[in-house]
């Protein structure tokens, strides 16, 4: 079955320019002139990836995404003539999965569609399968971490921390929510030593954990994981 895709954009010249695209590149399309209608559109159909412009004429893109993420765990990648670094952190804070700004090439957008779809398991055969991040091996059936083929221990609280970073990777997580998905995972109490964790995390992934390349802080924030290491040059 084709993967299927949402566009949420009021350029609609450049909605049917990435509709025709991405139905060459093999996905069912779907698009949508403003964000009610948007909105609408994805609750009465799941779909695998929403596009989602940030400037709509009735409500902002980060608005749009606040409420998709209060019922969805779809897949978005925003798009915007807007490139502040602000912007894009409000926006993966906010639970958006990619930020491409415009003027953009619809290669890369497919590309990055791809990459989102694979993190979020649609191409690797479920939640069970491995997370890889060029060297960094992450499997969550057999619990194992593994760097450039060495294993690396970590602790249950560690690697539970690690997935939950890795699984959602290009968003910002704030502490309260790192703890909120770790204690589900686990059946011991998680306590709030987040940055300690961290510390300890980097110290067993990092080339230079004074220097993190892969588990990012964000000032005011919390913490992102870099899905790769170039991101956080």
């Amino acid at each position: 079955m084709a993967q299927s895709a949402l566009i949420i954009d009021d350029d609609q010249r450049l909605g049917a320019m990435l509709s025709d695209y991405l139905r060459g590149a093999g996905f069912a399309v779907e698009a949508r002139l403003d964000g009610r209608g948007g909105l609408a559109e994805a609750a009465r159909h799941p779909y695998d990836v929403v596009i989602l412009d940030l400037m709509l004429p009735d409500m902002d893109g980060f608005e749009l995404c606040r409420r998709l993420r209060t019922t969805s765990n779809v897949p978005i990648v925003m798009l915007t003539a807007r490139g502040e670094e602000t912007d894009r952190i409000v926006g993966l804070e906010l639970g958006a999965d990619d930020y491409l700004p415009k003027p953009f090439s619809p290669r890369e957008l497919l590309a990055r569609i791809r990459a989102v779809l694979r993190r979020q398991g649609g191409q690797l055969g479920g939640p069970s399968a491995a997370l890889r991040f060029g060297r960094l091996e992450i499997d969550r059936a057999a619990r194992t971490v593994h760097l450039a083929g060495a294993d690396i221990p970590l602790t249950s609280h560690q690697f539970e921390l690690l997935v939950a970073l890795a699984e959602r990777a290009g968003r910002v997580l704030s502490r309260d929510q790192l703890m909120d998905l770790v204690r589900g995972d686990t059946a011991e109490p998680f306590d709030r030593s987040i940055d300690v964790h961290i510390s300890r995390i980097r110290a067993a992934i990092e080339d230079d954990p004074k220097h993190p390349r892969r588990i990012i802080t964000v000032r005011g924030a919390g913490y992102v994981f870099a899905r790769t290491q170039d991101e956080a040059a």
